[in-house]
């Protein structure tokens, strides 16, 4: 036999597990994914790239152990986990972060500038003003950009390790990465080429902060302060034979500057006060410009007068009365907020051009302004402007409302203009399984409500480029419509950097050359196809054949019209499918005042400081304790929790190695401890024992192992259902049972006469009784960390190291069948009566004020009638439990003789509650 040398500590706990063991999985390739496995061995899950731009929060760590969770379960099913981690580093708020950290600002028209190092570095640079940025060439900002994402997704991987992600570190992917582009632009053109993404002119939604389109699923209403303003629209010529009371049409509007960009009045189609109109013309104020009445569904009559402008563009009600009424552009915005210096066809009276001079090259505000004081000059305004409180809309990362501008855009269909593509959509919706299932819903009702097409180009400097060309006329005009694209397997291409085929550099931008494309790609347009970026759609369709489609999308409720829905068109216009069989979806996690936290409401709280102070099995176990779909509040008290339960598993298995001898037989190699673990279990651990020759014999014990088997069987199921809460409740629940019950009934039995604590030999023959006990901790032990494993990996995996080989995380995931087998026809109920019974008698002593060392001379324990028995079986433990040398156990039932008085009497001794369904004692006799 090997030197008898522990490798367990003298003072176990779980700080600095996490170092520790991260390196050993680093080291070992404990997470790594084995591409040799077949498809139906192999578990896939498309992994949320968090958004470099700053720090994570406490949020991520909530949702992202939702998923390791599971990912853990299925390898120690047996499955070969396909887990990869991503950074969605190009958008919008890497820009602004880079904006703000370095002091800049891109302007395309710059010149490269080589070795350029930034007026700014470090902070958040909040202190600079827009106006102070330095500006930099697109590369220069590029180059930023990529600096500063590289820094951050340093950080990010530290503190996913930290927490005990298990993703396999060798294949991260960044969504501005060469793959990751190359795999965006051969889908886009792809969809090219069916006709499924086109560009248009167009109404687009507009940030006027950042000069760029915006898509209908990054927007959010905000409440924002308005005022009616009463104008007259007079009667046309033809408009004079109409009916009605009145000599002009009143109309109310929140945007009066948009005048000079009316194009009709709609009225609802049953308005009664308006039929008369509907057909004629009416004569703008100030403008005098004959615009149309007509009828729509949408208008409504309870709002306002009940009849109102369609300007181009106000609002998004604005293009779909526009769309669907076929009425003519006037547009007078610019990409830049202001009006245009030249007014819109339509407004060339003198009258019309005078007005709008007023209003040319002013911003929204200012020109809102001026012209009230017009129309109170001209008296066509009623009264005074009659303030409201209203929804306005925002572009989610803006400050400023949108406006509506039309330009030339790029878009993918979706559905929000083609009923049959709506339809299949829809249908893909309910063909996947939403974990909770009222998620899909929010789906649905998004499919729903969209009014238009994807919108995926962005007039901004930092993402993937959209892979066309266009040739130039002879004047040097872009011929939009033949749009020039590159082979694909020259992807991925920059247009503003590459040459066009067929050309060379030397025509770029003369006329009868070509000119690159500008735009950029929405980010989620390249987010919406991680499967494929991650899975090897392009470059290895080998081990895109095993992963896809997978069998997980993780991700917050908040990103479902998004992320979720943006995957799901991308797979079904290319590959006819879904893009995974299951989406669970992850709650918020509120502050101390149930708001949701987010970066933009200042109130998320930073997890690596929590990691340090509490662990990251605690915090995990925090995150752990909420279901998904369900939001959960910010609790540190529950990770304090959690912190005890890992230090307990640590202690609780200091002392079952220690009592079967375990501890003391595991050698450097492990193999003593391997043996002795085979010897003390009889294969139970091996999930092949059958019940004969088994060396667990005693009722306790046995009944340990049938409550044990109720707990497998419930955490699995729970497991099967993603139901990860219900699995940590029902281990966590016996697991306590265990420690507080079991382990102290069975201490004394299990040393075999030796002190606690006194170095045991595995080896050398012990009493039955005593084989029972250690055979019982062990097994017990054994399934618990496997049970715990998912959720607690750094302290499962500490204490398997003390007395197993390899890693906990890739052994079997616990089955009930061997534990039954040995149990045989045992009731769990006497492990629960049982400590119920000790509980009862070391009450004696704490009411005594003696120390629980304090033995019993005698006593009687009265026990419900349907637990006599349990506790007959357990006796001899509970006496040595107790220690009590002389333990009758009575059935209360029996016991009792009801008198008149509802007391009763045994033996002329009577007592002071007649309950015979509360354990209790009499007669107890305590030691001097």
């Amino acid at each position: 036999m090997s030197p008898m040398t522990s490798r367990i500590p003298d003072k176990a706990t779980v700080d600095g597990l996490e170092d520790r063991w991260n390196e050993v999985w680093q080291s070992q390739g404990t997470y790594r994914f084995d591409e040799s496995k077949d498809r139906e061995q192999i578990y896939s899950i498309d992994t949320p790239p968090p958004t470099v731009s700053g720090s994570l929060h406490v949020g991520h760590v909530f949702s992202y152990t939702h998923t390791d969770v599971v990912a853990r379960y299925q390898r120690m099913c047996g499955r070969e986990v396909f887990y990869p981690m991503g950074w969605d580093d190009n958008g919008l708020p890497t820009e602004r972060r880079v904006q703000n950290y370095f002091g800049v600002r891109c302007d395309p028209t710059l010149p490269y500038e080589e070795g350029f190092e930034p007026p700014h570095v470090g902070g958040e640079g909040k202190s600079i003003k827009a106006a102070d940025q330095q500006p930099i060439s697109r590369r220069n900002f590029v180059e930023l950009c990529e600096r500063l994402t590289e820094e951050d997704e340093k950080q990010f991987e530290a503190l996913w390790r930290h927490l005990g992600l298990s993703v396999d570190w060798s294949r991260t992917y960044q969504t501005i990465a060469p793959n990751a582009q190359a795999v965006a632009q051969q889908a886009f053109l792809r969809s090219l080429a069916r006709g499924e993404a086109y560009q248009a002119e167009a109404p687009t939604l507009w940030d006027v902060t950042f000069r760029t389109a915006v898509a209908q699923a990054e927007l959010e209403d905000r409440e924002r302060p308005g005022a009616y303003h009463r104008l007259a629209f007079e009667k046309a010529a033809d408009a004079e034979e109409a009916t009605g009371s009145y000599e002009s049409v009143w109309i109310e509007t929140t945007r009066p500057e948009l005048l000079p960009a009316c194009v009709a009045l709609v009225a609802h189609p049953d308005d009664e006060r308006y039929q008369p109109l509907f057909g004629k013309h009416v004569r703008t104020p100030l403008f005098g410009v004959e615009v149309p009445v007509v009828a729509h569904r949408l208008a409504s009559p309870d709002k306002g007068s009940g009849i109102a402008m369609i300007c181009t563009f106000g609002d998004v009600t604005d293009v779909v009365w526009w769309r669907e009424l076929g009425l003519p552009m006037r547009s007078v915005l610019g990409r830049d907020g202001r009006f245009r210096t030249e007014p819109p066809a339509g407004l060339e009276s003198d009258e019309a051009s005078t007005a709008y001079a007023e209003l040319a090259g002013k911003t929204v505000f200012s020109a809102q302004q001026r012209i009230v004081e017009m129309l109170v000059e001209a008296d066509v305004m009623d009264g005074e402007p009659r303030s409201i409180s209203h929804p306005v809309k925002f572009f989610e990362k803006g400050d400023k409302p949108l406006e509506i501008v039309t330009s030339r855009q790029w878009y993918i269909a979706n559905g929000g203009r083609d009923e049959a593509l709506r339809g299949e959509l829809l249908a893909r919706g309910e063909a996947l399984d939403f974990l909770p299932s009222h998620m899909g819903k929010r789906y649905e009702n998004w499919v729903n409500g969209l009014t238009g097409d994807w919108l995926i180009s962005r007039q901004r400097f930092f993402g993937v480029p959209i892979p066309v060309w266009y040739p130039l006329d002879a004047d040097g005009e872009p011929v939009w419509d033949s749009p020039i694209v590159p082979a694909e397997d020259t992807l991925p291409v920059d247009p503003s950097v590459d040459t066009a085929p067929g050309y060379d550099e030397a025509q770029r931008d003369a006329a009868g050359g070509f000119t690159g494309e500008k735009d950029i790609m929405d980010t989620w347009a390249t987010s919406s196809l991680t499967p494929q970026i991650v899975g090897g759609w392009r470059d290895d369709p080998a081990l895109f054949a095993k992963v896809f489609p997978m069998d997980l999308r993780p991700q917050g409720q908040d990103i479902i019209r998004t992320w979720l829905f943006s995957t799901v068109v991308r797979s079904h216009l290319e590959h006819g499918e879904l893009p995974w069989k299951h989406a669970a979806i992850s709650g918020w996690i509120l502050d101390p005042d149930r708001k949701k936290m987010s970066k933009s409401k200042g109130n998320v709280v930073t997890p690596m400081g929590l990691l340090e102070q509490h662990g990251s099995d605690a915090v995990r176990y925090w995150a752990a304790s909420a279901r998904l779909g369900t939001d959960a509040a910010f609790d540190e008290g529950q990770m304090k929790i959690g912190r005890r339960l890992a230090n307990k598993v640590l202690n609780a298995a200091k002392f079952a190695l220690g009592a079967t001898g375990i501890s003391t037989a595991a050698d450097a190699s492990l193999e003593d401890g391997i043996r002795a673990t085979a010897h003390v279990t009889g294969g139970v651990l091996d999930g092949d024992a059958d019940g004969t020759g088994s060396p667990v014999t005693e009722p306790l014990d046995r009944a340990l192992l049938a409550g044990l088997a109720d707990v497998v069987d419930g955490a699995t199921a729970a497991f099967e259902s993603y139901d990860h809460t219900r699995a940590l409740e029902l281990a966590e629940s016996y697991f306590w049972t265990f420690c507080d019950d079991y382990v102290e009934l069975v201490k004394t039995r299990a040393y075999d006469g030796a002190a606690p604590g006194e170095a045991i030999d595995p080896f050398a023959a012990c009493s039955p009784a005593a084989a029972s006990a250690r055979a019982t901790l062990t097994i017990a032990l054994e399934t618990f960390l496997r049970l715990f494993a998912p959720v607690l990996p750094f302290a499962t995996e500490e204490v398997w190291s003390w007395f197993r080989p390899g890693t906990v995380h890739r052994a079997a995931w616990p089955q009930a069948a061997p534990l039954r087998a040995v149990a045989g026809a045992a009731d769990p109920i006497l492990v629960d009566a049982a400590g119920e019974a000790l509980a009862t008698l070391r009450k004696i002593k704490s009411e005594a004020k003696v120390s629980q060392r304090t033995e019993l001379v005698s006593v009687d324990l009265l026990v419900p009638e349907a637990k006599v028995a349990a506790v007959t079986a357990a006796k001899s433990d509970l006496m040595a439990a107790g220690r009590v040398r002389a333990l009758q156990v009575v059935d209360a039932v029996a016991a009792l003789n009801p008198d008149v008085d509802g007391d009763w009497s045994e033996d002329g001794a009577r007592s002071e509650i007649a309950d015979p369904t509360v354990m209790r004692t009499e007669n107890a006799v305590l030691a001097d």
